[in-house]
């Protein structure tokens, strides 16, 4: 109990006496000398005591993709602490292979009285999806946020990454490193984020390369899965059609592109450079260490829960669409292009 005190003190920049008071309620403590105390319990993982935790202001629902790729449990987790210091209590529900459907997770929520909902990547991107489940949802109430795919068939706000800015990056620093024959390597074609990829990256190469729009959509882009596989199969269909550099549109996809590589005998970065997109936890320690395209979660997550508490409180945002800029972050996984490419 000594060293928990000690701790927090510490982090809260005040007494062990102080501490004490707090944590057994007493008075004579500044609100704002208390709220630092609660703050340093929180940061360092301590639980608060059952009287000092605030009372819920309501259950929040967010909606994801499966948890397999790392990035939407980073972005789960933004959105999760960003509620709870809101007063909230998040409910996360995942969607998985076989499980329950968007659909019926939203009419779970519902039933259980969600002031709000955050999706995330879900049918809203999908541009052969019936946006008309989102206008019922609307219709009953229930104030909601869209994360990743914007769709003007949809009255709310959406959260978006620049997607077309991050193939600029992506492209834009491999063409500085001598490469010409840059393959690009993403999910299926009816996602608006697959879309917006593409004509960010037919536009970069027109801009830099001098290439025609038809050559790099026939030839360079190859439309997968958004796994490892499936990174794997299309970085094969690129090499195959020379390609010295490959764009990935997750670290899922771009870690089996370089798996795809070593089975060709070929070294990343010597013989083939490799993008990812997201940044995902860990990335950075893969071998070789990523170089990738940050997708900006933190604010991201935040702005997400901020609009939808807006929406909550009765002042609603726009139907808008909030597009947060991403970041190349370089690391060991690209390098100049080879002087002369050998196919195995």
């Amino acid at each position: 109990m000594t060293t928990r005190l000690a701790d927090i003190a510490a982090q809260a920049g005040v007494s062990e006496a102080t501490v004490s008071r707090v944590l057994n309620g007493k008075p004579g403590v500044a609100a704002t000398t208390r709220q630092s105390v609660l703050a340093a319990l929180d940061v360092l993982g301590y639980e608060r005591p059952v009287r000092l935790r605030q009372r819920s202001e309501g259950l929040v629902g967010l909606i994801t993709p499966e948890l397999e790729n790392p990035i939407f449990p980073a972005l789960a987790q933004v959105i999760g602490q960003a509620l709870t210091r809101q007063g909230y209590t998040p409910v996360l529900a995942t969607q998985t292979p076989g499980g329950s459907t968007e659909d019926e997770l939203t009419e779970m929520l519902v039933d259980r009285g969600v002031a709000g909902i955050i999706f995330v990547s879900g049918l809203h991107a999908d541009t052969s999806a019936d946006m008309q489940r989102y206008e019922q949802l609307r219709a009953q109430g229930v104030p909601f946020v869209l994360v990743d795919g914007f769709s003007p068939k949809v009255q709310a706000p959406f959260i978006s990454p620049d997607d077309r800015a991050a193939m600029t990056l992506a492209v834009t620093h491999l063409v500085s490193l001598g490469h010409t024959r840059i393959g690009l390597a993403l999910g299926p074609k009816r996602f608006v984020p697959v879309q917006r990829k593409i004509e960010g990256f037919v536009r970069s190469m027109q801009d830099q390369l001098g290439l025609g729009a038809d050559t790099v959509e026939s030839e360079l882009v190859q439309h997968s899965l958004y796994t490892l596989e499936g990174g794997q199969a299309a970085a094969t269909a690129l090499m195959d059609r020379d390609c010295t550099a490959v764009v990935c549109a997750s670290d899922m996809m771009a870690l089996g592109a370089i798996r795809a590589a070593r089975q060709r005998g070929l070294d990343v970065p010597k013989d083939i450079s490799v993008v990812g997109f997201d940044d995902s936890p860990l990335i950075a320690f893969t071998d070789p260490p990523l170089t990738t395209v940050r997708k900006p979660v933190p604010a991201m997550g935040q702005a997400a829960v901020r609009t939808l508490l807006e929406e909550i409180g009765g002042t609603p945002a726009p139907h808008s669409e909030f597009v947060f800029m991403p970041e190349l972050v370089v690391r060991g996984s690209t390098a100049s292009a080879p002087g002369e490419r050998v196919r195995p």
